[in-house]
């Protein structure tokens, strides 16, 4: 079982990685030109743009479990009519993005807070990178799907892939030929579209035969789309949540000054780095509880699911002590300027507790995709959510951005205590 764990969830490792070791590369790219404000832009766009794909990614973690499902019960025509339906949606959302990108520009910084050197970057930024949208929301579904195939390596291979051209091409950009936030948003747009290529070519080269079961009427049906949109619908609330406690706490960030928010933005990215690495087990998770959840095999279901554990508890000792030991000296990657640094490192020691305390919420994520219990994790997030913002709005006067860091670290133990609580109805619906 674990060498079933591991083929899933090492692919998968290798694909995340890339996603935050990107956010590390813009960062470093702007937090080495010649003010704070570059990477104050780059934090600022940068939300706009999780409230805007993290948005969709209820599209990806709900294709990935009712694929499993399908293949588990070896059923070919759903696991069609998943990847197809999927698409539609991502498409059709795209296109609104496009059309109404004026009003989400004018509306996001209406509410994300800064100083009007940032938010005029940040706009720069975003009115580039937003024609990525077609592209990325695509590729989600993709991953998921050949996740749910028990497929980890062409995610793998597509998302590493873009991030390396994402990372060449912002090089290039802006040490080359003199760009900024346009720079990494222009190679962000580019790299996206070269995904979605490879992932057009690896279906056709392995699943073409899917293609005989495409039925339009089938994709469209009204009973078929309200299912999968029920699934997708608590995803959706549930990941909103998530968009709603990181968009607030980049916000707050800037509301405290420039220099907070350049150091709170390098500090969530060694948080991105461990909840990207997590997941890769929690995609194992996806898939591998989907299959035996949709065969009806209990045994493996118990086994897999406590051997996840034990692999997030490894990891998390393992990131704290990393982040104890070593995070003074990585936040040096991020910039040069001294006043970020001496801030960065008064907030560490909160980012220090956050693996031991989260990596739970990761596993639980996965299994709670896997089984499609999707109610219940819009519940548990949602009662999570309150929590963080009690936390914050009783402490912030007196602890300010102390208060920002103690509400997510409670925010992030509430969510594996809660699915902890109620995981015998998730998974075995007692």
């Amino acid at each position: 079982m674990n060498k079933r764990i591991l083929k899933l969830a090492l692919p998968n490792i290798l694909t995340n990685l890339t996603v935050p070791l990107l956010g590390m590369v813009d960062l470093h790219l702007m937090g080495y030109l010649d003010s704070a404000v570059y990477m104050g832009a780059i934090a600022l766009g940068g939300v706009i743009f999780n409230l805007v794909y993290w948005g969709f990614a209820f599209l990806r973690m709900s294709i990935s479990g009712i694929a499993a499902q399908s293949y588990g019960k070896n059923d070919t025509f759903d696991i069609a009519n998943t990847l197809f339906r999927g698409l539609l949606l991502a498409l059709g959302g795209a296109l609104l993005l496009l059309i109404l990108q004026t009003g989400i520009e004018k509306l996001s910084f209406l509410i994300l807070d800064g100083s009007p050197e940032v938010k005029t970057l940040a706009r720069e930024y975003f009115y580039v990178r937003i024609w990525a949208a077609p592209a990325a929301i695509s590729l989600m579904v993709f991953y998921g799907w050949f996740l749910g195939m028990q497929n980890a390596i062409y995610p793998m291979i597509i998302a590493v892939s873009v991030n390396i051209v994402n990372i060449l091409l912002s090089f290039l950009f802006v040490k080359t030929f003199g760009m900024n936030v346009d720079g990494v948003a222009l190679g962000s747009v580019i790299a996206q579209y070269f995904g979605l290529f490879l992932a057009v070519v690896f279906f056709m080269k392995k699943y073409r035969y899917i293609l005989k079961t495409f039925n339009l009427s089938a994709i469209i049906d009204g009973k078929g789309i309200r299912n999968f949109l029920n699934v997708s619908g608590d995803i959706f609330i549930r990941t909103a949540c998530i968009i709603l406690v990181f968009t607030f706490f980049t916000s707050e960030s800037a509301g405290f000054g420039n220099i907070t928010l350049a150091a709170n933005s390098a500090l969530l990215q060694f948080l991105f780095l461990f909840s990207y690495f997590l997941d890769g087990f929690a995609y194992a998770a996806e898939a591998l509880v989907g299959k035996y959840f949709g065969a009806k095999d209990s045994i493996n279901l118990k086994k897999v699911i406590r051997l996840l554990m034990l692999w997030g508890l490894g990891f998390g000792i393992l990131f704290s002590l990393s982040y104890l030991l070593f995070g003074n000296e990585l936040l040096l990657f991020f910039t040069k300027h001294e006043n970020v640094l001496i801030e960065g490192s008064r907030f560490l020691p909160w980012l220090v507790l956050m693996p031991i305390l989260s990596f739970a919420s990761y596993i639980w994520d996965g299994v709670y995709i896997g089984t499609t219990a999707s109610k219940l994790m819009k519940y548990t997030m949602i009662a999570s959510t309150i929590v963080f913002f009690t936390i914050y709005y009783s402490f912030h006067t007196n602890m300010q951005n102390n208060a920002l860091w103690l509400a997510i670290i409670v925010f992030s133990f509430m969510r594996s205590f809660l699915q902890f609580i109620f995981y015998k109805r998730a998974v075995y619906k007692k």
